[in-house]
């Protein structure tokens, strides 16, 4: 069994005190709108697991597709000695890239990075047990906040796949790639999964599937607050709405008032008023192009050094290595 830590930045008081800024914040804004990071309670998480499977998300499918085929390479051109993921590090897509870096010969560190000390602990066990004798460090920490804060000796591929970036918005994203940067030091690299853009149809049927999954997934940020704030939401008087944007080319997830209410949030002190058909929205999910991946890089301070899709050019898996700024 391989030596694993675990380093708290980020304890359930704080994720307490972060649910309560977001929602006073983004309940009393117009339009109102609660970050996606909320789905996300152990509720949420299964929903999701559920969501990766549907046939209308193709995502998860196409990139571990890409995976599958590059990882050998990746391995390679990086000769990484330290794989550096944000999010949770127990996945197939994970467990792809560390076994093409143990089978050439250079992994010595896995250090994984996820905002659920539960769930952390669990992945840097099996980490810990699967990779033996590789040194294993979980980090408790928010990939918007905690960035410098990561361990990892030089020889680093960080990782951030899934398409999770689509959820943040250009400033947060270019904010965050800067930080990423900021971590690293010349020649190291970043392996980035991105969606990409392709026929509307075929995107808003990935985010509003016929078995209503995707519907509970966001529903759950309902129950979330009336667990977490008291809140009194009946989640069953919101409707699903997934829609594209063609001029920000992101697909938004909104809950939509099936009639008019006034839902009370005694922890933040709010009464909040909803006229019926008012939407909040919940997620923006960005879909790129990869000119646009490739000038995002390269505005952070890294070079795009390889670019691969899957067969159907459903999803792009791009591999930069960090420049002198």
């Amino acid at each position: 069994m391989s030596e694993v830590d675990l380093t708290v930045h980020l304890t359930p008081d704080d994720i307490v005190r972060g649910l309560r800024s977001d929602a006073r914040t983004g309940l009393t804004a117009t339009p109102k709108s609660l970050p996606p990071k909320w789905f996300y309670d152990a509720r949420g998480s299964e929903l999701f697991e559920r969501i990766t499977r549907l046939p209308e998300y193709y995502p998860t499918r196409a990139e571990r597709e890409i995976l599958a085929a590059r990882s050998a390479e990746i391995a390679s051109v990086t000769d990484a000695t330290t794989l550096v993921e944000l999010g949770s590090g127990s996945s197939e897509k994970t467990r792809l890239l560390l076994n093409a870096l143990r089978h050439h010969g250079s992994l010595r560190e896995i250090v994984t990075l996820d905002v659920s000390e539960s769930a952390l602990r669990d992945a840097a066990a099996v980490l810990g047990a699967a990779y033996d004798p590789v040194s294993v460090h979980g980090v408790v920490g928010d990939f918007t906040q905690h960035l410098a804060l990561l361990p990892g000796s030089p020889g680093r591929l960080v990782a951030f796949l899934g398409g999770t970036i689509g959820n943040l918005v250009p400033a947060e994203r270019a904010k965050f790639l800067s930080g990423v940067r900021d971590v690293l030091d010349e020649g190291e690299w970043l392996l980035l999964g991105t969606d990409l853009v392709k026929d509307p149809s075929v995107l808003v049927q990935a985010y509003d599937d016929a078995a209503g999954v995707t519907a509970e997934f966001n529903r759950n940020v309902l129950h979330v607050l009336n667990r977490e704030l008291s809140a009194d939401f009946d989640p069953a008087a919101f409707d699903h709405v997934a829609l594209w944007d063609h001029e920000e080319e992101w697909i938004e997830m909104r809950l939509r008032a099936t009639r008019p209410m006034e839902v009370h949030v005694p922890v933040v002190g709010l009464t909040v008023s909803f006229v019926e058909g008012e939407e909040m929205r919940t997620e923006v999910s960005a879909k790129f192009r990869d000119e646009r991946v490739t000038a995002e890089l390269a505005d952070a301070g890294f070079d795009l050094k390889h670019w691969w899709t899957d067969g159907e050019s459903r999803f792009g898996v791009s591999l930069s290595q960090a420049v002198p700024r």
